[in-house]
Order: C-alpha cells, then structure tokens, then sequence
C-alpha cells in the first residue's frame, strides 16, 4: 500500500511539474513580446527623430578665399570717342558763331542737347544715317579746322601693385520631399576697404570690367552684401524615370573644365561649360539620363534662361524685347577617367548694355535689340592615374560663335552694332564668325602639390558670355588673343571635418594677355586689329573704351572649402 502511494504521488508531481514550466514559460514569452513591440515602438520614435533632424535633409558647405592681385598692363594710343564728343559739344558752347551769324551761346547749348538726344534715340540704321546727314558735316568741318579736339590718348602702363580682396561662398541643400530638392548658394565678393567695384571697373578696359550687373553679382568684387548667386528646385525621377525638371537662378557659372584651376570636384549635371557660359542665369532645364552600357553616364538637356525681361510694353514706347537663352546640351559619356560635352545655345534679342550704375558711362540700360547669337562647343576632360608619382588631369575645349545682327545699332554706342561699326560710323549688318581654343593640364603629386597650366585663343570675331568669370583684367576666355596661364597648388596635409571634400590650400599663379583684335568680351561694334590701330586713328577712326595690347596678373590666394 506504500508503495502504491509512492508511485501516485510520483506520477502526480511527474504530471505538475510541466504544466508549471509551461506556464511559467508562456509568461516569459509575453513578456519578450511585450519588450520586443517597446523596441519597435522606441525604434519608429527615434527614426522619426532621425527623419526630422537637420543632418537627414539639409546639407550645409560654402567655401572662403583671400585673394591678391598685382596687374600691370600697356594700352594702345587711340582717340577717345566720348571725349571728343565731349569736346566738340564745349567748343560748340563757347564758340556759338560757328553754328552760323547770330547764334547765342544758349542756342548753341540746345543745340548740342538736340544733338546728342538725336544720337541717342537712333536705334536703326535709317535713324543713324539721318543723323550723320545732319550732322555730320559739321561735325567733320569743325574736326578738320580744329585737329585738337579729338580727344587722342597716347599709350600708357596702367597698374595696381596690390589689390586684395575677400569672397565668401554658403551652399545650401534641402531635401524637402522624396526626388525634389532645392539647392542655394549665397555669395559675396569685395575689395579690401571698399564698398563698390571701382577698383576693379573704374578704368573699363573691357565690356565685362565696366560695371556691376545682373549675371556677375558676386563673382566680380562689388561689396560685402551677400547676395542669391544660386537658388533652384530639382524634381527628379519623374514618373520613376530618369528625367528632371529644375528651375530658378540656375548653376550656370564656374563650370568645366575650371573645376581644375579652382580645385574643386567636377561640376554635376547642371554645370555649363564655361568657355560658353559663365553667367548667372534664371531658367529652367529639362534632363534625361538613361542607362547606355556603351555610354557610362551619359545625360542631355535643354536649357532656357532669361537675361533681360524688358517690362510693360506700349504702343508709343519701349519696344525692347526680352532678351533670352535656349540651349542643347549632350553629355555621351561622364566617367572618372573621361567626361565629353556637346553644346548649342542661342541668345535673343541680345541688348547692346545691361542695367548698370556708376560706370565711366554713367548710367546704362538696354535701349535696343541688336540681334541673336549662336554658339557651338565641343570639349573633353580626362585623368591619367599613376602617370609617373601622381595623377595626370587635362582637358581640350573648343567653341565657335556666330552672330546674327538685325539692322539696329546703339545710340548709346554712337550707333555700333551687333560686331559691326565704330562710333559714328554705323555699319551693314553682316553675320560674323569666331573661335576660340581652350586647353590645359594638371598634375597631380602625393604631396597635395597640384601643377597646372592653362592657354586660351580667341579669334577676331570671337564673342562668348563668360562675364563672371574670376580673372581680374578680363574674363580671360573671351580675350581675341592668347592668354598663358601657370599656376600651383598646395594642400595642406589636414584631416578634413565638415565633409569628405573639405581642404584647405594656397595657390600661387600668373595671367599673360596679348591682345590681337580690340573688343574681347565685347559684341558692340566691329574689332579693329590691336597692331592697325595707328592707321585707324589717324582715318578719323574712334574707340570707345581703352585698347590694351598686353596684360599681367600675378595673384595668389588661400582658400578654405567646408
């Protein structure tokens, strides 16, 4: 009978001992259930945390640069049209009887002041040959009796020994939604102790030096505000394709190949080559970029820019046009080693003076249509690895333009046209074709010491729309001539904190321009050959900016890129 309550008492505890551990285990598990769902929980608040902190969508770079330049340069002997003009009009005050018997000095007052608003308000051929109709005799008789009133200026060496200058650059981009982003740049560039472009546009040596406008804010010294050099939105992945659409102020300056002399990473898909274009546009771009294996990223485009929007039209008044931009870009291949770029870009109605303020010719704006301009690139950049210790980087850019002048001419340019005529002698319209070479190479050594060297040419009739370009004389890649650029940069061997591209380093360089035709970045009035300018002088012939034949620049620069 023991031995029969030993075994029920052990078949029992046999039987409890299970169901206990079970049920002991079923609680564990809802606890790790429960735990496993808090981390879930504590998983989606910290993404969400994540997903809103500004590391997630917004990035923040810009760049910093001391600059110093020394320029030296030799002008041409010309005759100054706007100071003989000038002079005319005051020997005509002080003289009245030469406008016939009994001519006040007040009536020969008005009479240059119907004079000169006649010339200015000439906007046509058939308005500029009225004119000098009318006044040219007299203008050529009182010339030929009194020789000294042609304002001629013999040839001189202008310089600055040392001019510095600070430029600050801020890069913004946001990630607002998923495939749109939008990207800004905010940038200010300006001249030690100053707050204007005089020092750099006072002389106006050359177009793009006159004055400070639209498409060069920021990229010419001009003063400390820091203005909107870039600011666009990006939708990409239309339609789960690979096409974007972008408009704004768009990414259409310092493109390739100047990426190399700037020590910069090669400019996306919304650079522009800037032996074209280096100019602030607003526009809007259309892209597509499928994938070709026998093509590694290659992209094409079309962009469209507005330069100049002429306002309120009516039928009395102002019939300006706006001034626009339409170009083609194609990109067969965009590699490390290898990047080639097609281009085609027209402009419209192309104004004879942008909107500026205080320039040696007072203040400007466009006044008439002169014409439209083609223009046709081709270039290719590549990089040789282990060429030697370093890094082989080199390029070859060319560019053709060709311009299409209407019969309008300038009255504020003493009626020069598109490429054609000098003041007060207006020209035909005849379209006029240039060209220009762009070529240049940088090694690269382990000891983050970069050599480079870079030469441009430019033709007679040669016109590009680089205005904002960072050389100090000229936008040197629409020089008519040859320019001879080396230079040098040395990194400095720091470990980089803001980003992956961040460095800091000096650059040491030297600018020489020889000078073939006058006009570089200039599409008013017909080049004349730098070494026919005595012959064109003693013609009769005028010019209305200083002709330089030889330019230097010697600069150097520290730069931080975060």
């Amino acid at each position: 009978m023991r031995k029969a309550n030993k075994l029920l008492l052990s078949t029992v505890l046999a039987l409890a001992i299970p169901a206990g551990a079970m049920a002991a285990e079923a609680d564990l598990q809802a606890k790790i259930d429960k735990l496993s769902q808090q981390m879930e929980d504590l998983k989606g608040q910290v993404q969400r945390v994540e997903d809103k902190s500004l590391g997630k969508w917004l990035q923040v770079g810009g760049s910093y640069q001391f600059r110093m330049d020394s320029l030296h340069g030799k002008t041409e002997a010309y005759t100054d049209a706007m100071g003989t003009f000038t002079n005319l009009a005051n020997y005509i005050v002080a003289n009245p009887t030469t406008l016939g018997p009994g001519v006040t000095g007040f009536d020969a007052y008005m009479a240059v002041q119907q004079m000169q608003s006649a010339m200015i308000a000439s906007k046509n051929l058939t308005a500029a040959r009225a004119f000098m109709g009318a006044y040219g005799p007299m203008i050529q008789g009182l010339m030929m009796a009194n020789p000294n009133l042609a304002a001629y200026t013999a040839s001189y060496k202008p310089q600055n020994e040392t001019i510095y200058t600070n430029k600050f650059a801020l890069d913004l981009k946001a990630k607002a939604t998923k495939d749109v982003t939008v990207n800004v740049k905010l940038g200010m560039y300006k001249v030690f102790g100053s707050q204007d472009d005089t020092a750099i546009n006072g002389n106006a040596y050359f177009a793009d030096r006159t004055g400070i406008f639209d498409g060069v804010l920021g990229h010419v010294p001009s003063s400390s505000y820091l203005n909107v050099d870039r600011a666009y939105a990006t939708w990409s992945n239309i339609m789960d394709e690979p096409v974007w659409f972008s408009v704004g102020r768009r990414p259409a300056t310092d493109g390739a190949p100047t990426n190399l002399k700037s020590n910069n990473e090669r400019p996306g898909n919304g650079g522009t080559p800037a032996l074209l274009v280096n100019y602030a546009f607003d526009g809007m771009t259309l892209g597509y970029a499928p994938d070709i294996d026998m093509l590694p990223g290659f992209y094409a485009k079309v962009c469209y820019g507005r330069g100049f929007d002429s306002g309120y039209h009516q039928a009395t008044s102002n019939s300006l046009k706006d001034t626009d931009m339409l170009g083609v870009a194609v990109i067969p291949v965009d590699t490390d080693p290898l990047r080639v770029w097609f281009q085609w870009n027209r402009g419209f109605n192309i104004f004879d003076f942008p909107v500026m303020k205080n320039t040696a010719f007072g203040n400007t704006a466009p006044s008439t249509n002169l014409g439209s301009i083609d223009w046709y690139g081709i270039g290719a950049m590549s990089t040789l690895k282990k060429v030697g210790p370093g890094d082989l980087n080199f390029f070859l850019d060319g560019g053709l333009s060709v311009t299409h002048p209407t019969t309008a001419v300038s009255g504020q340019a003493m009626f020069q046209g598109l490429l054609t005529g000098s003041p007060l002698n207006p020209e035909a319209p005849s379209d006029k074709t240039g060209y220009a070479v762009f070529a240049g190479l940088r090694y690269d050594l382990p000891s983050k010491t970069k050599l480079g060297f870079e030469y441009n040419y430019g033709s007679k009739n040669w016109i590009t729309f680089s205005p904002a370009a960072d050389d100090m004389w000229t936008s040197k890649v629409g020089t008519r001539g040859h320019v001879f650029e080396p230079y040098i940069i040395q990194e400095l061997n720091l470990k980089p904190i803001s980003s992956v591209f961040a460095k800091a380093f000096f650059k040491l360089g030297y600018q020489y321009y020889d000078f073939e035709y006058t006009g570089s970045n200039n599409w008013v009035g017909a080049p004349v050959k730098i070494s026919d300018l005595a012959a064109f002088t003693a013609n009769g012939g005028m010019l209305l900016q200083t002709p330089v034949k030889t330019a230097h620049d010697i600069y150097g620069t520290f730069e931080v890129h975060f």
